[in-house]
């Protein structure tokens, strides 16, 4: 692999003009060896430290794997005895997320300025109805007068 990291190096001309690059939060040691700068001249006691410590840093990597891997199936068998379903976690996260919700301030806020503004529509409708209700007791009032103030027609 480092064969291969030094031969791209040699033949991208433009790859030694590249800024050294910063690795993201979970990527590999591999990803980002293409960018690092050739390590310095060591001599071949650090060099066999430094493979002892990366074989140890593997080990202990893949020993850490089979742990999780052994914790996640004991998680699993006693949700299983606990009778707690995919479905059921899903509940609970959605009711535990509603309730972050409704508690949080923007929720509050929103929701009194709703109510506020429901209020005042509400209030507005009312005075429109009532204002189209008078009228139309005016037109209705005034269409009573005109037909009794006219001559019966026989």
């Amino acid at each position: 692999m480092v064969n291969l990291c030094f031969f791209i190096f040699l033949c991208l001309p433009d790859f030694q003009e590249q800024p050294d690059s910063v690795a993201e939060v979970g990527e590999d040691a591999v990803t980002s060896v293409g960018a690092a700068p050739l390590p310095p001249v060591m001599t071949e006691e650090e060099r066999q430290e430094l493979q002892q410590e990366l074989a140890k840093v593997e080990d202990e990597i893949q020993t850490l794997s089979q742990v999780l891997a052994a914790k996640e199936k004991q998680l699993a068998d006693i949700k299983r005895k606990l009778g707690v379903t995919p479905l059921n976690e899903l509940k609970q996260n959605i009711t535990k997320t509603w309730q972050e919700v409704t508690t949080s301030t923007a929720y509050r806020r929103t929701s009194e300025t709703l109510s506020q503004a429901s209020l005042k529509a509400t209030a507005a409708f009312s005075n429109m109805g009532s204002a189209i209700s008078k009228k139309f007791e005016d037109v209705s009032l005034q269409s009573i007068q005109h037909s009794a103030s006219m001559p019966a027609i026989r």
